[in-house]
């Protein structure tokens, strides 16, 4: 059964995080309402919804995709580059060690679920500003005993790995080639963004559907081109606060 666990918007989303983008104010009413058919959107393609309520401590908290990554074998509760969001951890980990057992990283190791993109066995991993040398180590360590191959990918430019590639299946990535070092990808084909849409590389996967954001539309005509069903949806409020498609979820099989 294919599991999403969501978080609501945190009243505080004003305060978040940001690395590449200005400030500019939030209407948090509007977020949430856009998360809200965010978490509609999945339950529509078959997806069973967990939501869990908002951490009004924790500006970002509904970026949950951020403090775990979750295989078929274990989660791993990362530890998060910005400081600020480490305590977002417990109260996830208390929801998914009912599905996984847990794996932590821990000092000097950082890394951030939005630099991991799995294709397969293999995970690629954004050495970016918010993951290190020691957590892609660490994080390899933990899981080439169980079969997966960890690979790093330079990131300049954006926040995360993904926040510059996600894999849209049919071994095809969608990417941002400026932002990354894509040598690492070169055995997948490779959908360039559209020009003018250098932050349109984050889409979702869910089976034979892409949840797409809305403010492409350049990129979603060369997907839908190329024969992607896409499933378009505005979260023009969570793209302040530095977010994207995938970041809002952590989808696995329950």
């Amino acid at each position: 059964m294919l599991t999403a666990i969501t978080r609501a918007v945190s009243p505080g989303l004003n305060q978040c995080e940001l690395e590449f983008r200005d400030r500019e104010p939030i209407d948090v009413i509007k977020a949430a309402l856009q998360h809200q058919h965010y978490e509609e959107r999945l339950r529509s393609l078959g997806v069973t919804v967990i939501s869990l309520p908002a951490e009004p401590e924790f500006p970002d908290a509904v970026f949950v995709e951020d403090p775990a990554v979750v295989l078929d074998e274990v989660a791993v509760m990362t530890r998060m580059g910005a400081a600020s969001r480490r305590g977002e951890s417990e109260s996830l980990a208390r929801v998914l060690e009912r599905y996984r057992p847990l794996e932590w990283l821990t000092e000097p190791a950082t890394l951030e679920g939005g630099d991991v993109m799995r294709i397969g066995r293999r995970l690629f991993v954004g050495a970016s500003r918010r993951s290190n040398p020691a957590g892609l180590a660490r994080f390899a360590e933990i899981l080439q005993p169980l079969g997966y191959t960890v690979e790093a990918v330079q990131v300049h430019g954006c926040l995360h790995l993904k926040s510059a590639c996600t894999y849209l299946g049919r071994d095809t990535i969608l990417a941002n080639r400026a932002w990354i070092d894509s040598a690492p990808l070169g055995d997948f084909a490779i959908v360039d963004v559209a020009a003018g849409e250098s932050d349109a590389a984050n889409a979702l996967a869910i089976g034979d559907t892409v949840l797409f954001p809305a403010s492409f539309p350049k990129t979603a005509a060369r997907l839908e081109d190329l024969g992607w069903k896409l499933l378009r949806l505005d979260i023009s409020e969570l793209m302040k606060a530095e977010a994207a498609l995938t970041c809002s979820s952590l989808i696995f099989e329950a």
